[in-house]
């Protein structure tokens, strides 16, 4: 049997122009030429919460701090430094402590966990260097994630010598202030050096040693 016959709707000349008109010219808005439809691509490079837009002339790499490994680390240019978040809680032993405390100095804050082993190998540099450059009116400020059990963290911090404060963080709520591409909550062991302003300079993913970490925080601190 044939199926019933379907019938086209029938427009008056001028009405098929002017249609054929209005989509000839949607196709050309959404797609930037006359060739047809396509799928939109997300931006590179869109600044992000905190963070300074691009400016003509700059270089790509100065745009905005971005987390990278230790060997690639670099100082943002400070119109690309987003701000630091409010860090408040307590320390290991249940004493206040909170990153505005630090404002005016240099500080660089080091995300670790006892249970982390590149954390464990890092650690010695870390305590030999919080001491070297604290004359420099640079400060260390740790925050300690995913110890729910503060002996444990405690007991890290005696082993390697570790005389700066650490926010105690157990849940990681304190690393989610930051914006993802800054500080990646999933990276342990993590450095950020943040400036005089409150400013984040350097973001770092990964185990960092004192050779690597120290040229950094000198820029940083010879800004003034």
């Amino acid at each position: 049997m044939r199926g019933p016959v379907r019938r086209a709707a029938v427009l008056p000349v001028g009405a098929g122009l002017a249609v054929a008109a209005a989509l000839l010219l949607i196709g050309t808005v959404t797609d930037g030429s006359a060739s047809g439809p396509r799928t939109a691509s997300a931006p590179t490079s869109a600044p992000t919460s905190g963070t300074a837009a691009a400016t003509p002339g700059t270089p790509a790499a100065a745009r905005t701090v971005a987390v990278t490994s230790a060997s690639g680390a670099t100082v943002a240019a400070p119109r690309a430094r987003p701000p630091a978040p409010a860090l408040t809680g307590t320390d290991l032993d249940g004493n206040p402590v909170s990153l505005a405390a630090f404002r005016g100095e240099v500080v660089v804050l080091n995300v670790w966990g006892s249970w982390c082993a590149p954390c464990r190998a890092e650690a010695g540099d870390l305590a030999l260097l919080s001491g070297e450059v604290r004359g420099a009116g640079v400060r260390f400020l740790g925050i300690n994630t995913r110890d729910r059990d503060r002996d444990a963290a405690r007991s890290f911090v005696r082993a390697h010598g570790l005389d700066f404060p650490s926010l105690h963080d157990p849940t990681g709520a304190l690393l989610l202030r930051f914006p993802p591409e800054v500080l990646n909550p999933q990276t342990i062991p993590s450095t950020l050096v943040v400036d005089r302003e409150g400013r984040v300079a350097v973001a770092i993913g990964g185990a960092v040693s004192a050779g690597r970490l120290k040229p950094l925080i000198d820029r940083v601190a010879a800004e003034g």
